[in-house]
């Protein structure tokens, strides 16, 4: 089977590398929306348990060219649902569409969910479907006129780990955060610190992949309540992921951060409790220009900072963003030899921060459009 790991803008290559890694086959990375993959129920599983950057795991059920709503409802009906989906499922329908001759994603839905209705019809003998079932979720996207239907298997976004349940102002998402921290250079015997941590998010995400903790084990997949997949190979590879867990969990861990907001240090408590890592990440009400070698971390060891600093598009405080830019530029000049990663959308980051990065990516958090500047 042909599976889809979506991802937003810029995340595709990690998604792929990390597809290649858990060992999934013919991985081709997409020029926009993540990378594709070859193989069983199994490998979408270990997939949405796993990826730590892509958004969903989606299933190829058809691609086709359709130019008209007749060439829409006959590629949708063509399809064989029935091998999949049992009479009583539930089947409803997203769509999206981008530089296409059908641009109304309102009746591409109608168009499509008809087509699928007429397709059970003849399967089931039957002129009504209650729906009460698994749930099925349809995606139909059209690009350029190219229509890829598919079936989602994860449910909720990927993101949502469900660890975090309280937020902050402008959180983070999990899988933005956890790119950052690949992104970074940093390696698990490093010390990492956060000198603006929020609700922790990025505190969090560093520790599961320093613990080899897949970031959706506590959580369920769509996919888990249907009837055609392989339900006690889907448990077995998760009953493997808490047993890597369990042995990751007793490696020492160098992971700290601090934030001037006593609120958010509370919330960053609570989300780390919830993560199963209470005890394991420092966590302290600071203001960052009190971020002092020999007593928050080690004055002897390198290590990476990595910061999502507030930002003037997003506080409407330009002057308060700059402000925390020149201060990070003073924080790593404390600490010799360290990295300093920050993502933010002020455009004016690297004037006020004294120096131009190494390196920069742009990325989106949200619909704001970021760049992630890492300072060797």
């Amino acid at each position: 089977m042909k599976w889809i790991a979506s991802a937003a803008f810029g995340m595709e290559g990690m998604t792929g590398r990390d597809l290649k890694h858990l060992g999934m086959g013919n991985v081709r990375v997409l020029d926009v929306g993540g990378a594709e993959f070859e193989g069983g129920f199994a490998d979408a599983f270990r997939a949405n348990l796993w990826l730590r950057t892509c958004d969903r795991i989606m299933l190829v059920m058809a691609q086709f060219e359709a130019k008209t709503y007749e060439a829409l409802f006959q590629g949708v009906k063509a399809i064989e649902w029935e091998k999949l989906l049992p009479e009583d499922a539930g089947f409803p329908i997203r769509a999206k569409c981008v530089k296409s001759q059908l641009m109304s994603p309102s009746d591409v839905q109608k168009i499509a969910k008809r087509a699928m209705v007429e397709r059970m019809k003849s399967a089931y003998g039957s002129d009504w479907f209650s729906e009460t079932g698994a749930v099925f979720q349809v995606d139909v996207s059209i690009r350029n006129d190219v229509v890829t239907v598919a079936l989602d298997t994860s449910g909720e976004p990927l993101s949502k780990r469900g660890y975090r349940t309280w937020n902050g102002e402008a959180p983070l998402r999990e899988t933005l955060a956890a790119a950052r921290v690949l992104l970074s250079g940093w390696h698990p015997g490093q010390p990492l610190y956060d000198p603006c941590c929020g609700t922790g998010t990025i505190l969090i995400e560093a520790a599961f992949i320093a613990l080899n903790r897949a970031p959706g084990l506590t959580r369920k997949f769509a996919m888990e309540a249907w009837p055609c997949v392989p339900h006690e190979e889907l448990e077995a590879i998760r009953a493997e992921a808490r047993k890597k867990f369990e042995e990751g969990r007793k490696r020492p861990l160098n992971i700290a951060g601090s934030d001037i907001n006593p609120e958010a240090i509370e919330l960053a408590q609570r989300h780390v409790k919830q993560a199963g890592l209470a005890g394991r990440i420092g966590l302290s009400v600071k203001d960052m220009r009190d971020v002092m070698p020999g007593t928050d971390v080690s004055a002897e060891e390198k290590g990476v900072f990595i910061a999502n600093p507030p930002y003037g598009e997003r506080l409407d405080n330009i002057r308060a963003a700059h402000a925390v830019a020149k201060q990070l530029g003073a924080l790593q000049r404390r600490f010799p030899g360290w990295k300093l990663c920050a993502f933010s959308a002020d455009m004016g980051f690297e004037k006020e921060y004294g120096r131009r990065a190494t390196r920069r990516r742009r990325y989106y958090n949200g619909r704001i459009e970021c760049e992630y500047r890492i300072f060797e």
